[in-house]
């Protein structure tokens, strides 16, 4: 492959950047003579997807075109790493999920590249009104090992991040197992106590899955399961920046509290994420309304269905209503996330040269991507 050079601003910085690629990989990062317009930063990275723009991987009627569809719109917006999330549902319903995406990996290099592992969030959710959200009741149930080595069986071992409540008996046990298979564990859709969060960190969890959603309403003052994750550093919390799932203040004090450094931006984006504003009917919640705004919710009520705003809305919403600089935010949509699938995220040396070059106006949440490079390839 040919070496080639891309030039932008660095987010971190400010200052024109001129980045070398050779052989899919960052060889060299240098000043550039010239005072360039758009930013340029690593791919995003979006370690929870359901669906996008009409694509789920959780609908009755996933293969392996679907996968491949879902890869290429995500890619339109940023995102150059997903993790396909599936949510709580029959053994057979997650095993052929499973099977859809692990062919949709080997059929397409692009796609193989794009999709690191798999997220199952669930089956083993609490059985609660609040903490299961929208995880359908018939299907939780406890942790079992030996389906967690089925599912492996079914994708050529692609399963790498579980979504567990820690409240099973036996579920610190399922944790040090499943961490030993070199599956990563986190927390969430639960009404743990504090001790059994604590025990779950000793067990090996190092995630909290869209900290701040998921859990009883209204939660003790004190002490409580938020306040247990927050505080325990051995957890690095996921959070939903759309404006819809936490209030500003409630994203901006969590991400204080863990710091940027443990925090991680996703979508959560669901099928009817990227399409027009409207009414559609959807396997959760029925009849919905998707708002311009990226809000969905239950027709005729404000109860969220989901979340709709790619993750690049996440980072400018992020800097415009949070305060976060540009450099941050992107850490937490790139370089952090990037960690937990291998050498990604980061504008160094040695790592995978995919890119996005984008420009970002704070005070209209204008975010527009005009190029997208993966290892060092223009992509559409």
């Amino acid at each position: 492959m040919r070496a080639r050079e891309i030039a932008g601003r660095d987010p971190v910085s400010g200052r024109s950047l001129r980045i070398r690629i050779e052989d899919g990989r960052i060889v060299s990062v240098k000043p550039s003579p010239r005072a360039e317009r758009a930013w340029l930063s690593p791919g995003f990275v979006d370690i929870q997807v359901n669906g996008y723009g009409g694509c789920d991987v959780n609908a009755d009627c996933v293969d392996s075109d679907v996968v491949l569809m879902l890869a290429r719109k995500l890619r339109e917006g940023g995102v150059t790493t997903f993790v396909p999330t599936i949510i709580t549902a029959s053994e057979k319903k997650i095993v052929k999920a499973l099977r859809a995406i692990a062919d949709a990996r080997r059929r397409d290099a692009i796609a193989a590249h794009a999709i690191p592992f798999v997220h199952v969030e669930g089956p083993h959710l609490s059985q609660e009104e609040g903490p299961r959200g929208a995880h359908p009741q018939e299907h939780i149930r406890p942790p079992d090992l030996e389906e967690l080595r089925r599912w492996q069986s079914a994708c050529d071992h692609l399963v790498g991040m579980v979504t567990i409540s820690p409240h099973w008996e036996g579920a610190a046990e399922y944790i040090a197992a499943a961490v030993a298979m070199d599956v990563r564990v986190a927390i969430g859709h639960t009404h743990a106590t504090p001790e059994q969060v604590h025990l779950a960190a000793d067990a090996g969890a190092t995630i909290s899955t869209h900290l701040g959603n998921g859990l009883a309403d209204p939660l003790p003052r004190h002490p409580n399961l938020l306040w247990a994750q927050l505080a325990d550093d051995r957890l690095t919390a996921s959070f939903i920046a759309d404006g819809h799932h936490l209030p500003d203040d409630t994203l901006k004090t969590m991400i204080r509290a863990k710091g940027v450094e443990r925090s991680l931006l996703i979508s959560d984006a669901v099928a009817l994420a990227g399409m027009k504003p409207g009414f559609y009917t959807a396997p959760v919640g029925g009849r919905v309304e998707l708002h311009a705004n990226g809000r969905l919710n239950i027709a005729g009520t404000n109860y969220l269905a989901g979340a709709a705003c790619p993750l690049k809305d996440g980072i400018g919403h992020l800097v415009a209503s949070i305060g976060i600089s540009l450099g941050d935010a992107l850490r937490m949509a790139c370089g952090n996330p990037g960690r937990l699938v291998g050498k990604r995220g980061m504008l160094l040396p040695g790592s995978t040269a995919d890119l996005v070059q984008f420009t970002f106006d704070p005070a209209t949440h204008g975010f527009h991507v005009e190029s997208i490079l993966v290892r060092g390839v223009d992509v559409e």
